[in-house]
Order: structure tokens, then C-alpha cells, then sequence
């Protein structure tokens, strides 16, 4: 298949591509590679990262896709599998040309310097696809890999949940452990049909140097449901995302679910935008964080009531356990007609000395204390995340070490 009707976005991305960011820190792409520098391969350890990110690489699910830097090393749907397909995005654009409808339909290419790399420099993605009507009983999961110091990896993903069908997604994304320096500027686009329901489950765990710009958006039509759970519980260098939701049709409806855990020199820009553009569609966004070290979080969230019997809501739950680590929250109401009911509520502060007294006096320590209380904050509870998975992120949370418990080995 031609190339040629790519150029449009090749070209809008060429003028976009010094364009600042409305949010976060500008970074320098320049300096990233975009050429591996090791051999990719499944090896024990680059499995044991997936399972951190909820992603079992021997266990296909109903599907499971796996990428490491710029290679495909698995793309499997389960034996018997109906209704679902699981392809590399540049394969499934080649095999079907009704896909350039959906290409950049979501989001803008343009929209600043990081859409225009993933254009430019496009490395794979996954395209999944749920039939009319087909409800997926197992999670499709999916894992993006940094194997290689420096590398910038620029999927794109499109992910179609056709009318009346339902499908759970869990995606993974990290790096390896011998890898410092990395960028990941991922595209992914969502189109959640006619009644339909797409939970999306995003799990990041990446390195001290590691540079993260998601860019997505959503756009969910008539009755249908979409559900994102962002989960974030060890260090980034930085990271800025502000995935946006259309509700296009009638009665649609979006969540989003952040839990996130903020510790030394993480800079955390993270936040969602919510369109209730149709009748009676509804929007909700929860955030909960725990910072430390010397951690800044900002929470961006905006919801806009456009139309009417319309209805949003923002929350954002902080608690601040060093006095060098910070909390902002940002929430934006915008009702843009009278039948609109838009809320939101805020709380930042810091451990409550009261729970964790209460604890020490019946024989905790005080780590310990404060790793039950900080775990009980950040509970996942994560609406069509199976408990399995939910049981992980317990796990890690109660693995949090010492130094990331606010002790006094903690640079506060």
C-alpha cells in the first residue's frame, strides 16, 4: 500500500515539530536515540519487568503484545479467541485502508513537538480491535519496552471498541533495569462505539532518567463507556500527560482513576480534560497521590458542560509525607450551558498523626505505620481491573522501602 496519504501528517507534523507543550517542562529530544543498541529478546529479567507492570508474558490472555524498543517480539491472540484482533499498528494500517479514517482522527499531529515525533519517528504501536457485540472475557494486555540507554521509543496505538461490544485492555510500560536514560512518547487513540465499554488500564514503572510525554485521546459515542486507570508507584525524571475525552454521543460516558505515588526527584504533570459535548453524557475524574523526597506533582483537570443534563465531577485526595515534596491541584469547571452540574473537591495535607499514633500504640513501628496508611490511601479498587492485577499493586505498594516511607533515610 502507498505511502502517500501519510504525507498530509508528515508535513503538519514537520511545522509542529519545535512546538512547546501547553504543559510540563520542554524537553530535547535531540537528545535520544532512535536505534536500539542491544539485541531484543524475552529473557528472565525483561520478564520480570513486564509482571511489575501487570503484563504476563506467559500467560497470552486473550491477547498479549509485546514490544521492546522498536521491535515486535509478540503479537498473539489466545487459541479459540473470537471477535478480537491484536496486530502492530504500520500491519494493521497496511492491511486495512478504512484504518486511515482513524489515524490522527483523535488527536491532532500538530498539537506540539511530541504528537510530531511520534509522527516522524513512529515506532510500531498495537491496533485492537473488539467486533460488534463481542463481549472480551479476558484483558488484552500490552506492553511497551525500553531495552536500551537513551532510546526514544514514539508508538502509535489505536484501539476500537466496536458497537455494543466489551473489552478490558491493560497496558504496561517500562524499561530495563540496566537502562538510565530514556524518552517515551507514545500516541494512542480511542474509539469507544454505539454502547459500548472500554476499560483502559495503564501501569508505568520507569527509571530515575526517564522522560515520559503520553498523548491520548478518546472519543465515545452514543451510550458508550470508557474507563481509564492510571497507576504510577515508582520514580520518573519526568512526565507530562493531559489525555482528553470527547463525549460525542448521547448518554456516553468517561472516568478516570489516577493513583499515583510521587518519590525523590519525580516531576509529575498529569491531569485529563473531559468534553460533555452530548446530551446527558457524564464525566468524573479521581485523583489520589502520595509525595515524597523531593517529588512535584501537579494535577490538572478540566471538565466542560456543554450541553444539557449534563454532569461532571473532579476530586483530587493528596497527602504530602516530606515537607520538600509538593502538591498542586488545578481543577477547571466550565459550563457552557444552564443545565450543566459541574463539582469539584480538593484535599492536600499531610499524614494524619492521629491514625498513625493510633497504630504505633498497639506495636507498629513507625515505618510500618506509615506503609499501612500509605497503602490504604492509594488502594486501588480499580473499576474492570481484575483482582489479580489489583492484588499486584497491593503488593508493590506495600514493597515501597524505607526510603520512600518518609523516614529519616528519606532527603527530606
Amino acid at each position: 500500500m502507498s505511502e502517500g496519504w501519510r504525507e498530509k501528517f508528515r508535513t503538519q507534523a514537520l511545522q509542529a515539530v519545535t512546538k512547546r507543550a501547553m504543559y510540563g517542562n520542554d524537553i530535547d529530544l535531540s537528545d535520544f536515540i532512535y536505534s536500539g543498541n542491544v539485541k531484543p529478546s524475552m529473557d528472565d529479567d525483561t520478564k520480570k519487568r513486564t509482571l511489575e507492570v501487570g503484563v504476563d508474558i506467559n500467560d497470552v490472555k486473550s491477547g498479549t503484545y509485546f514490544q521492546m524498543d522498536h521491535s515486535v517480539l509478540l503479537s498473539q491472540l489466545a487459541s479459540k479467541i473470537k471477535g478480537l484482533e491484536l496486530l502492530p499498528t504500520d500491519v494493521a494500517l497496511q492491511r486495512y485502508e478504512w484504518l486511515r479514517d482513524y489515524y490522527w482522527k483523535a488527536l491532532s499531529v500538530s498539537q506540539d513537538k511530541y504528537t510530531a515525533i511520534a509522527e516522524l519517528k513512529q515506532t510500531k504501536g498495537y491496533y485492537i480491535r473488539s467486533a460488534p457485540n463481542e463481549k472480551i472475557d479476558r484483558p488484552v494486555q500490552a506492553c511497551l519496552f525500553i531495552g536500551s540507554e537513551g532510546m526514544l521509543q514514539a508508538p502509535h496505538n489505536i484501539i476500537i471498541a466496536e458497537e455494543g461490544s466489551e473489552m478490558n485492555v491493560i497496558t504496561g510500560c517500562t524499561v530495563d533495569t540496566k537502562t538510565k536514560k530514556a524518552a517515551h512518547v507514545g500516541v494512542s487513540e480511542f474509539y469507544v462505539k454505539k454502547n459500548a465499554t472500554l476499560v483502559f488500564t495503564m501501569i508505568h514503572s520507569w527509571s530515575d532518567e526517564a522522560y515520559v510525554r503520553p498523548r491520548t485521546s478518546v472519543i465515545v459515542e452514543e451510550g458508550g463507556t470508557f474507563i481509564s486507570n492510571y497507576v504510577l508507584i515508582k520514580p520518573v525524571k519526568d512526565i507530562q500527560s493531559y489525555p482528553t475525552a470527547y463525549l460525542a454521543g448521547r448518554g456516553a460516558t468517561a472516568k478516570f482513576n489516577t493513583i499515583m505515588y510521587a518519590s525523590k526527584d519525580s516531576i509529575i504533570d498529569l491531569g485529563n480534560k473531559i468534553l460533555c459535548m452530548a446530551e446527558g453524557t457524564t464525566g468524573e475524574s479521581v485523583f489520589k497521590v502520595v509525595a515524597t523526597g523531593n517529588s512535584k506533582v501537579y494535577n490538572r483537570g478540566q471538565i466542560v458542560g456543554q450541553n444539557r443534563f449534563t454532569k461532571g465531577h473532579l476530586e483530587c485526595r493528596g497527602m504530602i509525607l516530606c515537607p520538600t515534596a509538593s502538591i498542586t491541584a488545578i481543577p477547571e469547571l466550565i459550563a457552557e450551558h444552564s443545565d450543566t452540574e459541574l463539582s469539584h473537591e480538593a484535599a492536600i495535607g499531610k499524614l494524619q498523626e492521629e491514625q498513625l499514633h493510633y497504630l504505633m500504640a498497639r506495636g507498629i513501628s513507625p515505618d510500618q505505620a506509615i506503609g499501612i496508611l500509605v497503602k490504604g490511601f492509594l488502594d486501588p479498587g480499580l473499576p474492570g481491573l481484575p483482582e489479580k492485577l489489583q492484588a499486584e499493586i497491593r503488593g508493590r505498594l506495600s514493597m515501597l522501602d524505607r526510603s520512600s516511607t518518609g523516614s529519616k533515610k528519606e532527603p527530606c
